[in-house]
C-alpha cells in the first residue's frame, strides 16, 4: 500500500515547484511547446518511453512494468485562457494576457507526481502505465485530435482515469461521483431573416428581431415543460446580433448558444424540439430560421464499478473522510471522448482554501488554489493505477472462466 506522508515528504516540494512554473508561463490551446518540452524532459529523466502521435503540442509517455499486463492510462490537459492574471503571487503568471485560470497546472503537475512515484515501483508493475497530457482542452479539440492520431485505437490502454480541480472543494478532497458528473455539451447556431425596412414603417418589414426574441424566449420553454424535473438540461444564448443603425429593421438576426445535458435520451431530443419551436415560431412571425445544431461533447459519465474502484482507491490514501460526494455539474469537458474508447473514470481534487482566499471559481482573474493537494492527487492516481491493474487481470480470468 502507498503510505501518503512518506511520498508527501519525498516528492510534495517537486511537483508544487513543477506547478508553479508551469502557472508562471502558461500557454494557450495547441500552442503548449514549452510546457510539452517540460513533461517530456520529466518524463525521459523518469525513464519513461515517450510515443510519437505526430502531435505539435501534447505528449503521451509509457512506463513498463516488470512484466507485461494490462495498461492504465491517466491524462491531465496543459492549455491555459486568453486572462489577465490579477493575483500577487510569486508565482504569478508572466505572460501577458495568459493565465491557467482553469487549473490545468495542477493537473498536469498531478500526473506528473504519480509518474515520479509508479516509475519508483516498475519493479512491481505487472503492466503498464500511460501518461496522456493532453493540449486545447479549452477548445474541445484536443481529445479527438489525440484519438484521431491513433491514441487508444493504434495505441492500446485498458483504462483510463483523469482528474479536474474543484475550487469549491476544499484542498486535498477527493470527490467520487458514480454516473454523471460533467455534462454533453452542444452548440447551435441560428439564423432568422426576415424582410428589412425603415424603422418608422414597421408594417412594410417581417421584423427578424422580434421573431428572433420571441425564438429565444420560447426556448426556455423547453427545459421547464418538455424535460423532466429530475432531469437536467440548459439552453443559453449567448450571442445576439443584428442591425446597422437606429432606423433600420434588419433582414437578419444570428444567434449563438450552447445546450447541455446528461441523459443521453435528453441529449437526443433536445435538436429535434428545439428545431420545431424555431421553425413553429418562425411562422407566427412570417420569418424564415435556419438551426445548425453541433453535437460537441458527450457527458462525461462514471462507470459504476469503476467508481467502487476510484472510491476505495481514494479511500486507501485519505480515508473516508477525505472523499465527498459531488453534485455534478453542467460544464463539459473533452476527457468523455477519450471514455467513448476506453473505459473511464473522472474525479475532482479539492483545491479550494478560504483562509488563503483561494476560491475563485473557474476562468476567474484570480483563481488559485492550494498546491498542497497535487501531491494527494498523486498519490490517489497511483493507487487508481495499480488497483486498476488488478481490476483488469479479473476481467481476463472472468472472460477465460466463463463468467459473465
Amino acid at each position: 500500500m502507498l503510505n501518503l506522508e512518506k511520498l508527501k515528504n519525498l516528492y510534495e516540494n517537486e511537483v508544487i515547484e513543477f506547478r508553479r512554473d508551469l502557472h508562471m508561463y502558461p500557454e494557450l490551446s495547441f500552442k503548449e511547446y514549452g510546457t510539452t518540452e517540460k513533461i517530456k524532459e520529466k518524463l525521459i529523466s523518469l525513464g519513461i518511453e515517450i510515443i510519437d502521435l505526430g502531435l505539435e503540442t501534447g505528449v503521451v509517455g509509457l512506463l513498463k512494468g516488470y512484466e507485461d499486463g494490462p495498461t492504465i492510462a491517466l491524462r491531465g490537459d496543459i492549455d491555459a485562457l486568453p486572462i489577465q492574471e490579477l493575483n500577487d503571487v510569486p508565482y504569478k503568471s508572466k505572460i501577458n494576457g495568459v493565465m491557467h485560470a482553469c487549473g490545468h497546472d495542477f493537473h498536469i503537475s498531478s500526473v506528473i507526481g504519480a509518474a515520479i512515484i509508479l516509475s519508483k515501483i516498475k519493479d512491481k508493475l505487472k503492466g503498464n502505465v500511460m501518461f496522456v497530457f493532453q493540449p486545447a482542452e479549452e477548445i474541445n479539440k484536443g481529445a479527438k485530435l489525440m484519438v484521431e492520431k491513433g491514441l487508444f485505437t493504434n495505441i492500446k490502454a485498458d483504462l483510463i482515469f483523469g482528474l479536474h480541480n474543484n475550487p469549491e472543494i476544499p484542498w486535498g478532497k477527493i470527490a467520487i461521483k458514480k454516473g454523471g458528473l460533467m455534462a454533453a455539451v452542444d452548440t447551435i447556431r441560428i439564423k432568422v431573416k426576415g424582410k428589412g425596412g425603415h424603422g418608422g414603417i414597421p408594417n412594410a418589414t417581417r421584423d427578424p428581431i422580434i421573431a428572433a426574441s420571441a425564438m429565444l424566449m420560447n426556448l426556455q420553454t423547453i427545459v421547464s415543460r418538455n424535460i423532466s424535473p429530475l432531469d437536467s438540461a440548459v439552453i443559453s444564448i449567448g450571442t445576439f446580433n443584428s442591425g446597422t443603425a437606429n432606423n433600420v429593421i434588419s433582414e437578419l438576426v444570428e444567434m449563438s448558444g450552447t445546450v447541455r445535458s446528461f441523459k443521453p435520451e435528453v441529449r437526443e431530443m433536445l435538436p429535434k424540439r428545439i428545431k420545431e419551436v424555431l421553425e413553429y415560431t418562425a411562422k407566427a412571425y412570417m420569418v424564415d430560421v435556419e438551426l445548425d445544431y453541433i453535437f460537441d461533447l458527450p457527458a462525461v459519465f462514471n462507470d459504476d464499478e469503476l467508481a467502487k474502484l476510484a472510491y476505495d482507491a481514494a479511500k486507501e490514501i485519505v480515508g473516508e473522510e477525505g472523499i465527498v460526494d459531488p453534485i455534478p455539474s453542467m460544464g463539459g469537458e473533452d476527457f468523455s471522448i477519450f471514455t467513448e474508447k476506453i473505459p473511464g473514470f473522472f474525479f475532482w481534487l479539492g483545491v479550494g482554501n478560504k483562509e488563503k482566499d483561494m476560491n475563485y471559481v473557474w476562468h476567474n482573474p484570480r483563481f488559485d488554489g492550494d498546491d498542497r493537494s497535487i501531491i494527494i492527487a498523486s498519490v490517489v492516481m497511483s493507487n487508481m493505477v495499480l488497483r486498476g491493474i488488478s481490476y483488469i487481470d479479473e476481467k481476463i480470468d472472468e472472460k477465460k472462466n466463463g463468467v459473465k
